[in-house]
């Protein structure tokens, strides 16, 4: 899982910013939302402008150089702060992983240039390559001891090094190491606003209707859409001479693609992404911005109660308030987001919130404005 999560000098992120998922309370009411004390289930607020999709970008920049996973690199154009006088972006995650905490931090120049790197699992340094100031990377996992510490090239990551060029000995670090490339390989971000950009997961592009064809979900996408308000039957058909989906009218085929809303085809990619997000073993992370921009408030509620279905770890960006409530999430889950800082609706006001408390009605008097 991860903990926390800080950036600097990257994107609009100037000076240090720090998301904290361990600051949470000990609500007696939606307790599967919090996993070893940590939120499981987030919601991010804030005015447009502050950052939230940046943010979700800074995440899953370290899909770029660990994994070979999907990865838009258009979307990490104008990659330093333009304010800051450091040459350098720095980042830096904080995971709980087999219940010992890994913590990875690093430095680069532009999305592909690494600079520095540090791991350290349980306190203890596992690896670390400054190259602005050594020559030679320091490793210390068992079954790596005859590798080359003097990497040249610096687009190459040490950790992703090691990995693919040593049969490391079975041991606890050594498991929690590659177990923390598992987990960054099974992040998975994307959005469905105009240009449905997505990272990680998968190694490339594909059709969404061809995929639901090919894996037999056409009944269960359609019980899906009825389920969500969207009433509709629909039929596989030919055109240019691929099976497609088609809306049928009684006889009357249309293809999908044709003549589905806006917020339609808005669920019809998250349906797509959800067939792996439920399959425990697939998904580590998911990270949704703006998840509900084309959806009804009350169908926004449905998806996250899905979501928290998988129980698999997610922070979504919206700015629909109707979802804020104690009966979906809880106030350690729901978060406000500014330009300077981000910090959960519990830990933003001096108040103690109980269940009861109208926290939709908080939130637009600005009880939890951050400061």
């Amino acid at each position: 899982m991860l903990r926390k999560f800080k950036v600097s000098n990257f994107k609009s992120f100037e000076k240090d910013f720090e998301l904290d998922l361990t600051g949470v309370n000990g609500y007696e009411f939606n307790k599967s939302s919090i996993k070893n004390g940590i939120a499981n289930n987030t919601i991010i607020y804030g005015h447009n402008g502050v950052g939230k999709s940046n943010l979700a970008l800074a995440i899953f920049d370290i899909v770029e150089h660990l994994t070979d996973k999907y990865r838009n690199e258009s979307v990490y154009k104008n990659y330093l702060n333009a304010y800051c006088q450091s040459d350098y972006a720095s980042f830096y995650y904080e995971f709980l992983i087999n219940s010992k905490i890994v913590k990875y931090e690093y430095e680069k120049t532009d999305y592909k240039t690494i600079s520095s790197e540090l791991l350290e699992i349980d306190g203890n340094i596992i690896a670390s390559f400054d190259r602005k100031k050594e020559s030679k990377a320091t490793i210390n996992l068992k079954g790596a001891a005859t590798l080359k510490t003097d990497i040249d090239n610096p687009e190459l990551s040490i950790l992703k090094y090691v990995k693919n060029n040593t049969d490391l000995e079975q041991n606890e670090i050594n498991d929690i190491f590659i177990s923390l490339f598992t987990f960054v390989e099974q992040m998975l971000f994307f959005r469905s606003l105009s240009d449905r950009t997505f990272i990680g997961l998968d190694v490339g592009g594909k059709s969404i209707l061809e995929d639901i064809i090919k894996n037999n979900n056409v009944d269960d996408f359609e019980r899906f859409l009825n389920d969500a308000g969207i009433e509709c039957k629909f039929s596989i058909v030919e055109e240019l001479g691929k099976k497609t989906l088609a809306f049928d009218f009684d006889g009357k085929f249309i293809p999908f693609n044709e003549v589905a809303s806006t917020g339609t085809q808005s669920l019809y990619l998250f349906y797509f992404w959800y067939q792996n997000i439920k399959k425990s073993d697939m998904v580590s992370f998911v990270f949704i911005d703006e998840f509900d921009a084309f959806y009804h408030y009350s169908l926004s509620a449905l998806i996250v109660e899905k979501l928290k279905e998988t129980g698999v770890q997610f922070i979504l960006t919206t700015h629909n308030t109707s979802i804020i409530n104690n009966d979906l999430l809880r106030p350690d889950c729901y978060f406000e987001m500014t330009k300077k800082g981000i910090r959960s609706f519990s830990k933003s006001t001096p108040k103690e919130l109980r269940e009861a408390h109208n926290i939709e009605k908080m939130y637009k008097a600005g009880s939890f404005d951050v400061e």
